[in-house]
């Protein structure tokens, strides 16, 4: 994570503290030297306990429902799957360190270890923020876009999964080679980049970490959705009680989406400048475990808000509760004839203004979500029948709004 404590000073990453002897807790060696008490330890280990065993189990259970069903492996979708991974192994190679370590009330595996327990989650961290970022972006061009969104043309998303990766490496690599540095932080029982040394050096690390690791990724974000939601709009123009109900749900989404990036990552961002630039000693460890912890609770949350209320996923997720076998449906012959109907209207009209794509079809989704028509050739042949009959579940039908200028 950027990574999830607000951050220390100490000249040294020995074990437990710097060349002075002062533990490894935010506000340096000159700050008092104090630290928390044991119950502040327990709760800490309590608090991490949860947050790593919750954190694998979610992550680990999208990487399951992925590689079960076959229709999960959606360009879009091989996004998040990039999210859980590096959450993933935030709860497999960070978590249960600083867990041990609360539970002992100091760091255990001494200065290599600290170094390299720093590293591996700032790097894994900033994985996780630039993929939110470059989601919410793929999903603003595919809305956007004035194609229809290829399902099978991975080339774009792989790029973007590459970027996030390597775009993480390049600012979590320098600390390595004298740009900052990785040390002890908070109480002493985690890791992270040292945040209080007032060196040129050390600060201009610090400003652009910030700016291009945090603040820049939430533009992105909120600029993304803000336009989502604005095309959302457009459609009820055409379909007030259609569209009324995806905006309410759309704006639910993006509500939740940003509400929680803040809340994971503001007060994390807002205590390490403070004791950057604030006074030595200003921020005490029991002001920077909360900020911390915090930060660590996205490896939690993320599955949860970018998986779990995915329709997709939730529908298989309860199909292999109930261990049924995925189908698809027949939403694709539907929603494609559809889509291209009224793309050639909109061409033909030559205005090039807003422009509304409506699909209609059945849902997506695993068995015993829909009905699948027997021989799986209706819908092609056959024209439509006037009516649903008993027991057939109605076509699902959905907007969606272009802009072209």
């Amino acid at each position: 994570m950027l990574e999830s404590n607000a951050s220390l000073s100490c000249a040294g990453c020995s074990a437990g503290g710097g060349d002075d002897g002062s533990t490894g807790r935010l506000g340096g060696p000159e700050a008092p030297p104090h630290d928390l008490s044991p119950t502040g330890h327990l709760v800490v280990a309590v608090c991490l306990g949860f947050i790593g065993t919750f954190g694998f189990m979610n992550n680990a259970l999208v990487l399951l429902l992925f590689c079960r069903y076959r229709l999960l492996r959606s360009p879009i979708n091989c996004l998040l799957v990039s999210i859980s991974v590096s959450d993933l192994l935030v709860c497999v190679l960070g978590t249960p360190f600083s867990f041990a370590a609360s539970t002992r009330g100091r760091w255990l595996i001494g200065g290599a270890g600290c170094v390299w327990y720093g590293f591996v989650n700032s790097f894994l961290g900033i994985v996780s923020l630039i993929s939110l970022a470059v989601l919410s972006y793929e999903r603003y061009c595919t809305m956007m876009g004035a194609t229809q969104a290829d399902a099978t043309n991975y080339r774009k998303v792989i790029m973007g999964i590459t970027f996030s990766w390597i775009y993480s490496m390049l600012w979590t690599v320098p600390p390595l080679f004298g740009w900052s540095r990785y040390g002890p932080e908070g109480p002493g029982t985690t890791c992270s980049v040292n945040w209080t040394t007032k060196t040129a050096n050390n600060v201009s690390y610090i400003i652009c970490l910030f700016f291009f690791c945090l603040i820049l990724p939430f533009i992105v974000i909120v600029y993304s959705y803000g336009k989502l939601l604005q095309a959302i709009k457009q459609v009820s123009r055409i379909n007030t009680e259609v569209s009324r109900k995806r905006e309410q749900r759309v704006l639910f989404l993006v509500v939740t989406m940003v509400v929680c990036y803040l809340l994971c990552w503001l007060p994390y961002g807002i205590m390490a400048l403070v004791a950057t630039f604030g006074q030595p000693g200003l921020v005490t460890p029991e002001a920077s475990i909360v900020p911390s912890l915090l930060a660590k609770t996205s490896t939690v949350i993320n599955p949860v808000i970018y998986i779990f209320l995915n329709k997709q996923f939730y529908r298989c997720f309860r199909a292999l509760l109930m261990c049924s076998v995925p189908e698809r449906g027949s939403s694709y012959k539907y929603s494609s004839k559809g889509t291209k109907i009224l793309r050639k209207m909109r061409r033909a009209d030559g205005h090039h203004a807003t422009f509304v794509v409506a699909t209609a079809g059945q849902p997506t989704g695993c068995a015993g979500d829909s009905v699948r028509p027997k021989g799986g050739s209706e819908g092609e042949g056959q024209p439509p029948s006037a009516g649903p009959s008993p027991g057939t579940v109605k076509p699902a039908v959905s907007l969606v709004a272009y802009y072209s200028g």
